[in-house]
């Protein structure tokens, strides 16, 4: 019997660090992806091309780019959200583009100054060049669940703007819960209608913890077939412009999970955890993360009391 393998997208250094009070420096974003390639990870969101005005934290990613590690087959992705951050990305020379659209039109508005339809032309475009150029580009669907400002969004609004994706080239299609609203249940109702219309474009997960289901969401989608799921070293970080948006389900809590059910990451517990706690000292607060607490187990022969 072939043994199940989940791909770890690690997303801590950009929707990680984007939302931290704290600012850490461009050296120790660089010895901070550094730890997570060497703690097995190979693929990372490392910065996104945005205004620095609306995302302060990002304002380094060309700098980021210029002195991060190659050659250990770790493949760095770069957020855009238009045409001008698709160039900046490319010229940085990324592995890969992520695009972004917000499934509604009020949070799409704040988070990219564009309705949904204005924001999905940008990507027709954006789609076009990236073929051109060779550069394999993928898009996230965000609020997939839920929206701060207009409630429940349907999952036909969602299956349609992944089935537009699909068809002019996106190499992969990621949910994201960005609000932390999603249920198991809904996870899985929600991957089968974008599945329908998708084909075979491979499907990738995005949870934050929000209301503490991140976890339990992260285990539906891959009970329904998903197999590439993003993850935040630590559990920090959070979006901007989404009111108690808290950070994505870190990716210490997930690999414990993977790793007690017998699926294969290529990533180290132990030293993913020891890079928790290094982000945790830079940030200067506690993180989130469990199982950087409690450690893994079984954690070697416990002395008795006696």
């Amino acid at each position: 019997m072939a043994v199940e393998r989940v791909e770890i997208v690690e997303v801590g250094p950009r929707d990680g660090l984007q939302n931290e009070a704290v600012e850490i420096g461009t050296g120790a974003k660089v010895a901070f992806i550094t730890k997570l390639v060497e703690a097995g990870l190979r693929r990372l969101e490392v910065a996104s091309f945005v205004h620095p005005k609306r995302v302060p934290r990002m304002a380094d990613a060309e700098e980021v780019l210029a002195r991060l590690p190659r050659g250990s087959g770790a493949r760095y992705i770069g957020l855009a959200l238009n045409r001008r951050g698709f160039e900046r990305a490319c010229a940085a020379a990324v592995d890969e583009v992520n695009f972004a659209v917000v499934a509604s039109d009020s949070f799409n508005l704040k988070n990219q100054g564009a309705t949904m339809a204005e924001t999905m032309d940008q990507w027709d475009r954006i789609a076009n060049a990236a073929l051109g150029a060779g550069m394999p580009l993928g898009i996230t669907i965000g609020a997939a669940f839920g929206c701060p400002f207009e409630g429940e969004v349907p999952i036909g609004r969602v299956a349609a703007i992944a089935g537009r994706a699909a068809d002019t080239g996106a190499v992969e299609i990621a949910i994201a819960d960005t609000i932390g609203v999603a249920d198991p249940p809904a996870v899985k109702r929600c991957l089968e209608a974008v599945r329908e219309v998708t084909g075979d474009v491979p499907l990738r997960a995005h949870f934050h913890n929000t209301r503490n289901t991140g976890i339990a969401n992260a285990y539906a989608a891959f009970e329904a077939g998903v197999r590439v799921l993003d993850a935040s070293c630590g559990g920090i970080g959070g979006c901007p412009f989404a009111p108690a948006a808290t950070g994505n389900i870190p990716t210490e809590d997930l690999l414990y999970m993977l790793d007690r059910m017998g699926v294969e990451t290529g990533v180290d517990l132990a030293a993913l955890i020891e890079t928790s706690r290094w982000i945790e000292g830079r940030l200067g607060h506690t993180i989130p993360a469990m199982v950087s607490k409690a450690g893994p187990f079984p954690s070697g022969p416990v002395e008795s009391a006696a």
